[in-house]
C-alpha cells in the first residue's frame, strides 16, 4: 500500500538523489519574455499566480508560441480545479484557483495574435474565470459597466462588505495591454484591504473594451470616457466625493492625467507612470520615430507578412500590427502621426494633489516625463522613484506590488487626511 502525499502517491515519485527542489529559478534570455515572467510572478502578491506553478512552466518555453501553450494549459488546469472545489463547497479554495486561472489566461493571451480567434477566446476565458471567482469573494462585486458614445464600456465595482457610509474611492484604469482583471491584482484588492471603494474602468481601445468592440480604437481625449465613468458613481452612498482619487497604470498614466486636467471631480491623482506625451514615450520605446519614415518604407498590416523576419523579427511585427489596429490607423507611420494628439498640453490645469510613480529601470524618457510632470502640474506633486534595491525598478513596479500599493494608498490617505 502506498502512502499519500498531497494528491500523489509517494511511490509515484522518482527515486533519485535527495534534493530540496526540482524547480529552478531561471528566466529567459529574451527581454520581453523575461519581463512578462516578472509580471506574472508579481501577481503572486495578491493571489494572481503562484511562484511554483509559474516557474514550472519556464523549461517548456522557448518563445512566444510556447508561452501561449504553456499558460493556456496551466489556466485550464486551474479553472477545472477551481470549478471542482466550488462543486465540493470549498469556497476559499475555489476563489484562489479561479483567480489564478484568470491571470494565467491573461498571460496566455498576451503573446497570442491580437484579434484572432485564439486571442479572443483566451481573453474572454480570463474574464469568465474572474467573474466565476467573484462569486466566492469576501467583498462586494458588481459588473456595472458604463455608457459612452452609445456603447457599454467595461467597469467593475468593488468594496468591503460593510461599506455603507461614504468613504474614500479609487477609480483605476490600466493602459495598452492591461485588463480589469489584472488591475484587480495590481491595485483593487489592496484598496479593499484598506477599506477603500474601487471602480475599475476601461475605455476605447483597451483590452477589455476590444473584447466586445474590436473596431473601437484609442482616443486622445480620455477625459470624455473617464468623465462618463465618474457619472456612474453619482448616487452611490458608499462614495465620498471629497475623497475621490484616480489611478492610471502604464499608458493609463496618460489617460488618467489628461482626464484630471479636465475633470474637477478628481480630488487626487496617482500617475504610474506619469506620461504627458504618449508619442514621445512610444518613440523612445521603438527606438526611432516612425513618423519620419519615407513613404516608401511605410507599411500597413497587410504588408507585414512580406517583410523578411531577419529584417523585422516576428515579435516586432506583432507589436507593430497591434499598434496599427488598436489606434485605428492605416499604416505604422500614420499611427505615430495620430499619436501627436495624445499629449497633455496644459499640465497646469491639474490642480489636485498628484503622485508620480516611476521606476529607475524604465529609462530616460519616463524619467524626463516625470520631471516635466513635477515642474508643470499646478497642484502639489510628489515624485516617487523606485529602485532595484527595492525590487521595484521595473515598469509599474510589477515585481513588488505590495510596496507599490503601500506607497500609493498611504500617500492618498495622508493627502485626504490633510484636506
Amino acid at each position: 500500500m502506498m502512502a499519500r502525499f498531497g494528491e500523489r502517491e509517494v511511490g509515484e515519485m522518482a527515486e533519485e538523489k535527495l534534493s530540496r527542489s526540482g524547480t529552478r529559478v531561471t528566466g529567459f534570455a529574451d527581454e520581453e519574455l523575461d519581463f512578462q515572467l516578472l509580471r506574472q510572478l508579481g501577481a503572486t502578491s495578491y493571489g494572481g499566480a503562484s511562484v511554483g506553478e509559474t516557474l514550472a512552466l519556464v523549461p517548456e518555453i522557448s518563445g512566444p508560441a510556447d508561452w501561449v501553450e504553456a499558460f493556456r494549459g496551466l489556466a485550464e488546469r486551474q479553472r477545472a480545479d477551481g470549478e471542482e472545489r466550488a462543486r465540493r463547497g470549498h469556497r476559499v479554495s475555489a476563489l484562489d484557483a479561479l483567480l489564478r486561472a484568470a491571470s494565467s489566461y491573461r498571460a496566455a493571451a498576451y503573446f497570442s495574435r491580437f484579434g484572432e480567434e485564439e486571442q479572443r477566446r483566451l481573453s474572454f476565458a480570463s474574464r469568465d474565470a474572474f467573474l466565476a471567482a467573484m462569486e466566492h469573494a469576501d467583498h462586494r462585486f458588481e459588473d456595472v459597466g458604463y455608457e459612452f458614445d452609445g456603447k457599454r464600456m467595461p467597469a467593475y465595482w468593488l468594496c468591503p462588505v460593510d461599506a455603507k457610509e461614504p468613504g474614500p474611492t479609487l477609480v483605476a484604469l490600466s493602459g495598452f495591454d492591461g485588463t480589469l482583471e489584472e488591475t484587480y491584482f495590481q491595485a483593487a484588492l489592496a484598496g479593499i484591504e484598506r477599506g477603500w471603494r474601487v471602480l475599475l474602468i476601461a475605455g476605447p481601445g483597451q483590452m477589455d473594451t476590444v473584447r466586445d468592440h474590436p473596431d473601437l480604437p484609442f482616443v486622445p481625449d480620455t477625459e470624455r470616457w473617464v468623465g462618463a465613468a465618474l457619472d456612474g458613481l453619482a448616487g452611490r452612498p458608499e462614495v465620498d466625493p471629497e475623497r475621490l482619487a484616480l489611478l492610471g497604470i502604464s499608458f493609463g498614466g496618460y489617460f488618467a492625467s489628461r482626464a484630471a486636467a479636465h475633470e474637477p471631480r478628481v480630488r487626487a491623482l496617482v500617475a504610474n507612470s506619469p506620461i504627458v506625451d504618449l508619442r514621445a514615450y512610444m518613440v523612445a520605446f521603438v527606438g526611432m520615430d516612425p513618423a519620419q519614415l519615407p513613404d516608401d518604407q511605410d507599411f500597413g498590416v497587410a504588408d507585414l507578412a512580406a517583410i523578411p523576419d531577419v529584417e523585422f523579427p516576428p515579435p516586432l511585427k506583432e507589436m507593430s500590427r497591434m499598434l496599427i489596429l488598436r489606434f485605428g490607423q492605416p499604416t505604422f507611420k500614420a499611427t505615430f502621426e495620430y499619436l501627436r494628439r495624445f499629449v497633455i498640453e496644459d499640465l497646469a490645469a491639474i490642480r489636485c494633489p498628484s503622485l508620480a510613480m516611476v521606476g529607475d529601470g524604465e529609462g530616460g524618457e519616463p524619467a524626463a516625463q516625470a520631471q516635466r510632470f513635477r515642474d508643470e502640474v499646478a497642484g502639489p506633486v510628489t515624485v516617487r522613484a523606485f529602485g532595484a534595491d527595492e525590487g521595484s525598478d521595473m515598469h509599474c513596479q510589477i515585481g513588488n506590488l505590495s510596496l507599490s500599493n503601500a506607497v500609493a494608498y498611504d500617500w492618498l490617505e495622508e493627502a485626504f487626511a490633510g484636506g
